[in-house]
């Protein structure tokens, strides 16, 4: 079995939901090297979140972000968490519906994603700054 493990950067991007999956593949050559195997995408940070879904049109993503600031609104005079401003407690919920990680097979050196499959980075904040992910490989 190998295993792999690479850090990754990604640069700042406004709040919303944005494609990496082509950032991953590039920034991780060594997928190449594995025939049957999984990869990992772990997001360390605790106001954007990581899923799968929708990768041709872009309208799913403006909906995503409709969706989730309907669901979890600013400004809410309840929550008790608001000193870094009033995205960042809903930043916190929302990553937490969504999740820090994603798993995706590895068949003959590439991601098994499906033909309509994207890697998103859900960012929830309106300066989130650069976004700090782990990648981990392993397999045959």
């Amino acid at each position: 079995m190998k295993i792999y493990q690479q850090p990754l950067q990604l640069q700042q991007r406004k709040r919303g939901f944005h494609i990496i999956t082509s950032e991953l593949v590039q920034a991780f050559p060594q997928l190449a090297a594995i025939k049957t195997g999984m990869l990992q995408v772990f997001i360390q940070h605790t106001s954007a979140s990581l899923t799968i879904n929708e990768n041709a049109d872009p309208t799913v993503r403006m909906d995503f972000e409709m969706y989730f600031n309907k669901a979890v609104p600013e400004n809410d005079p309840e929550y008790l968490h608001d000193d870094e401003g009033s995205d960042d407690m809903p930043a916190h919920l929302k990553a937490a519906m969504l999740g820090n990680s994603v798993m995706i097979p590895i068949r003959n050196g590439r991601l098994a994603l499906g033909t309509w499959q994207g890697v998103y980075l859900c960012e929830h904040r309106n300066d989130g700054g650069p976004r700090n992910l782990l990648l981990t490989a392993w397999g045959e």
